[in-house]
């Protein structure tokens, strides 16, 4: 976050009371398919199912699943959210190896939690600090897992009866119970405190050495925010200075399932779809949450990085109600109230709600009840705020719900963006005209000249009801956002002998197990663009980072075809000079809902340049712009059309454009990229003028609202484009003889022309064409731009720039309408950029002047890649032609490719740019790190193979076979073996490792 000065903290802090509010300064999570709070982000935006089938790590469906939900003892479900293996080193925490068993995975992984929290608020084992002054209060509901097979076990005595009954021999039936004891953990002194859910606040203050209080809070799937709630009144009250909070939930075993399927809650499709008409019931998930708390003075003075400021928050009781596990719009609206009075601010001014929202019809339809009487209550019509629920991602994580939530609606005000919920197909029925909008891809969180903020909420079997309301600390994003399994690796070399032997380096690397992406932030500082030969790659994920360095070896040694996609290679040939670019902007056409998305999600650039235009747009009377270009979810096919309809309209079409056509822009500067000549197709001459600096920012901006607003009010409507794939000549020809009122627009390919008039004579155009087997097809436009039907708007629109400044430029654009580079004279730049309205775009003539000038490669920067396929034709091959969006739609992984192709042609990319962070440590390789892996599920010892027991009157009285441990069943992982070094418990030294000695795990 940027510095502020004393004034702008003082009129930051003037929208809280300092002793009241209260900070979040780190996070510390696991959650499905998230092993830290930057996993945990990017599942979130990019809207990942992490719900999959029962792993073997925790328990087999086909032991306990009917479809039947009231056969005993079984359940109907068989999915969830479980956590993915995380390498745990014991002795990091000071734990002896042998007690993992009699220690529940809660308290193990909440150690790690909590670990990373206090890293990420900069308490780490380097900063010294008054432990003293540090409190653990952890949301956890009663005992944990571990109870249960400890319980099992005592069964012996039913055990022995029943087998005595069955007339089984004693020495066999002592053998059989042997057996059954063996398959479960076995009682020691470390099993009690073991088993204890208030230990795991216990273990993380007494493991990081934290003097002050330390609880669990038990609200059942509420705990996380009522332990939240007394850590705030703990901070406020000043008996503390810094709480670890949150809630912790790994008990995903059959014991859970068998409670919630005989509720019954669970869903019997398998999908927690929260908000949907159709939901049928919730998933279990496991996940472990912890936030770093602190007074906002506090926070404020010490210069801490600030998620998110707690406004208030709200509790009460359903009281007096139906069943006690039966949810009471009462309580949960007496709670609302209280938040937003506690806060001091109303429901209009939220504009995300990250609900409870299990997907349970009854629980999904009170809570909307609820929320649409709180929020209906306020002055202002419409929808306004966005509702979701990370159930519908993770599933239910029970105490650790409102955990997930909240650190979802943190990271969401941290990064400025509006997260989805996924998996609705058609609405509930209370959402029918209330004031929340569903999202099913994330969008950029744009402010609207008011603080974001976001509620949170969470509710207990039993009538616990508790709200929060979060606001942002400060509006300005300053980091863009990485997308932790994009990898983009890069080498370089002065021969092909030393390329392939870094490559093998580099492939010994990764098998040492080290960080894939510090090691790709390694090989692209080692990137030398100067270097003759050169080979680069993406990957999504190791695995396939592995294959493709494989395939790189293989490419060097066969040649390129066996190199596979995602792969470039530049060698055999002597460094040639840096290729000069020329940048191509897309035009109107080119825009669709949801373009460039992932651009706009996790830049600041984009948000800066959305910002700017909303604003624009608003102080004119108009709609959200953002609402136009990433609209909420569609769920029928006029409702996707009515979207695509409202971008086309001209008067919003073209400033969006400009909006993330000027973010674009800006993003390349980030990573160095300068252009030798810029172009533009159409409406993208004015964003090629932006980019030599002949406009401003806000210049441009207002140009295209200006040039959108003439051509939409003045313009003859009734006009459209028609691409005709043909010639110049042969469609000149034919429209001579055709005698149809249609001109020329736009020359766009060898093949490819576009013809403007009327849309009933472009009818006929494409009646008349397909009789002679020529194919045409209608363009996304809202008008016949480029001809005469648009005269009447150059007046409006010339006037309309002559009041804004044009600048020298600094690199030579090139005009559609002359094919030859604008003039430095600021009255000739407006009257060729106001006649470019009527006249033809001489596309083709204008590329091919472009390369004769000196650009000998070319990059389209715009969504979809409506440009590449025309220029490639035009420029007939003989030059590289590269486009910021991918084929996919993904415009992350669009940059890092065109990226990766501008270094493989030699341009000196600035790779410290991207994904910047700390390098791999490389060399001599480390001593494999002591680790168990360790799932949701509890940790067994492996055991020795055992002699299988025959039940044979020859077996017995033979005595029992031994057993080092308990027997490790086909459920657990080959990896929960102890790796590295085996250190017995008797090994450790008596003196156990303090919190401040922690490196991390």
């Amino acid at each position: 976050m940027t510095e502020l000065s004393p004034d702008e903290k003082a009129k930051e802090l003037s929208r809280f009371d300092g002793s009241a509010a209260i900070a979040v300064i780190g996070i510390g999570c696991l959650f499905p398919e998230s092993s830290d709070r930057e996993e945990y982000w990017n599942l979130i935006q990019k809207g990942s199912d992490a719900i999959v089938p029962i792993p073997l790590t925790h328990w087999s469906p086909d032991d306990y699943y009917d479809a039947n939900p009231k056969l005993a003892d079984h359940t109907y479900a068989r999915t969830g959210g479980f956590l993915k293996p995380y390498a745990f080193d014991p002795l990091a925490f000071g734990l002896a190896p042998h007690s993992l068993e009699a220690t529940d995975t809660t308290q193990l992984l909440g150690m790690v939690a909590a670990h990373q929290a206090l890293v990420d608020a900069g308490y780490g084992p380097e900063r010294s600090f008054d432990r003293d002054r540090v409190s653990c209060i952890l949301g956890v509901t009663g005992t944990l897992e571990l109870v249960i097979p400890l319980g099992a076990r005592l069964g012996h005595p039913i055990w022995k009866k029943a087998l005595h009954e069955a007339g089984v021999p004693e020495d066999v039936a002592a053998q059989v119970m042997a057996e059954i004891a063996d398959a479960y953990v076995p009682w020691q002194e470390n099993s009690f405190p073991g088993l204890l859910g208030n230990v795991v606040a216990g273990r993380i203050a007494n493991r990081l050495d934290l003097g002050g209080t330390n609880s669990v809070v038990d609200a059942a799937c509420a705990s996380s925010l009522a332990a939240l709630h007394m850590a705030m009144m703990e901070l406020q009250a000043g008996k503390t200075d810094l709480v670890i909070s949150g809630g912790m939930d790994t008990f995903n075993s059959i014991f859970m399932y068998m409670c919630f399927s005989k509720t019954p809650a669970l869903s019997p499709s398998g999908q927690a779809r929260p908000f949907d008409a159709a939901g049928d019931g919730t998933i279990l998930g496991e996940g472990l949450g912890a936030v770093i708390l602190k007074r906002l003075d506090d926070a404020v003075r010490d210069g801490d990085r600030i998620y998110g400021v707690i406004r208030g928050m709200g509790t009460a009781s359903d009281g007096k109600g139906q069943a006690i596990y039966a949810p009471s719009a009462r309580g949960q609206i007496k709670t609302l109230e209280r938040a937003y009075t506690a806060a001091g601010v109303s429901p209009r001014s939220v504009g995300l709600v990250e609900a409870h929202g299990t997907g349970t019809k009854v629980g999904d339809g009170v809570e909307l009840e609820a929320l649409n009487r709180v929020y209906r209550a306020v002055e202002g019509a419409g929808a306004w705020c966005h509702l979701g629920s990370v159930k519908s991602q993770i599933g239910h994580t029970k105490a650790a719900a409102g955990a997930a939530g909240l650190i979802k609606a943190l990271l969401a005000l941290h990064h400025k963006v509006l997260p989805p919920s996924i998996k609705v197909r058609a609405p509930h029925p209370e959402l029918e005209a209330s004031p929340f909008i569903l999202n099913d891809a994330a969008r950029p969180w744009v402010s609207g000249g008011q603080p974001r903020r976001a509620a949170v909420s969470a509710f207990g079997f039993g009538g616990s009801n508790y709200h929060c309301v979060l606001e942002e600390y400060s509006a300005d994003k300053t980091e863009a956002v990485w997308d932790p399994e994009l990898y983009l690796a890069a080498f370089s070399a002065d021969d092909q002998m030393h390329l392939a032997a870094k490559l093998h380096e580099a492939q010994n690397e990764l098998l040492q197990g080290l960080d894939p992406r510090r090691l790709c932030r390694s090989w692209r500082d080692e990137f030398r663009s100067n270097q003759p030969w050169r080979i680069l790659c993406w990957a999504r994920g190791q695995a396939e980072l592995a294959t493709r360095l494989v395939k790189m070896v293989e490419g060097l040694q066969k040649g390129r075809e066996a190199l596979g996609p995602g792969i470039l290679l530049h060698g055999d040939s002597p460094a040639a000079a840096v290729p000069a670019l020329g940048l191509i902007f897309a035009g109107q056409g080119s825009q669709a809902p949801g373009m460039l998305r992932e651009l706009a999600c996790n830049f600041p650039e984009f948000l800066e340049s959305l910002e700017k235009s909303e604003a624009l747009l608003r102080e004119r009377g108009g709609p959200s712009l953002v609402d136009i270009i990433y609209p909420p979810q569609a769920f029928t096919a006029e409702a996707k059309a009515l979207q695509t309809k409202a971008l086309t309209d001209t008067r919003y079409a073209q400033l969006a454009l400009a909006a993330l056509g000027i973010a674009c822009v800006k993003v390349l500067g980030r990573f160095g990229i300068e252009a030798a000549a810029a172009g533009g197709h159409s409406f993208g001459e004015l964003l090629a003028l932006y980019a030599a600096g002949v406009l401003s920012e806000d210049a441009t901006l207002l140009a295209a609202y200006e040039r959108g607003r003439a051509m939409s009010e003045y313009g003859q409507s009734g006009g459209g484009l028609l691409a005709v794939m043909a010639s110049h000549d042969m469609v000149a020809s034919w429209l001579q003889e055709s005698q149809l009122e249609l001109s020329i627009a736009n020359v766009n390919a060898p093949e490819q022309i576009v013809l403007g008039g009327k849309l009933e004579e472009l009818d006929k155009a494409q009646i008349a064409l397909k009789s002679q087997r020529i194919g045409s097809k209608k363009l996304e436009v809202s008008g016949a731009f480029h001809t005469a039907l648009m005269a009447p708007a150059l007046t409006p629109f010339a006037e309309r720039l002559s009041s804004i400044d044009i600048s020298p430029a600094e690199l030579p654009v090139f005009a559609n309408s002359t094919a030859q580079p604008y003039p430095d004279d600021p009255e000739e730049v407006r009257r060729i950029l106001a006649e470019q309205l009527v006249s033809p775009v001489r596309f083709m003539e204008m590329l091919e002047n472009m390369r004769a000038a000196g650009a000998d490669t070319f990059v389209e920067i715009g969504p979809h890649r409506k440009l590449a396929g025309i220029m490639k034709a035009s420029l007939g091959g003989s030059s590289e032609v590269f486009s910021l969006d991918s084929e996919s739609g993904d415009s992350m992984l669009g940059l890092g490719k065109l990226l990766l192709s501008l270094a493989a042609q030699g341009y000196p990319v600035l790779w410290s740019a991207w994904d910047p962070g700390e390098l791999a440590e490389r060399g001599t390789a480390s001593k494999p790190r002591f680790h168990v892996m360790l799932t949701g599920a509890n940790y067994r010892t492996p055991a020795a193979k055992k002699t299988p027991m025959t039940l044979s009157r020859e077996a017995v009285g033979k005595p029992l076979p031994t057993s080092a441990g308990s027997q490790l069943s086909g459920s657990q992982l080959s990896g929960s073996q102890l790796s590295g070094s085996q250190l017995s418990g008797s090994q450790l030294s008596g003196s156990q490792l303090s919190g401040s000695q922690l490196s991390g795990s």
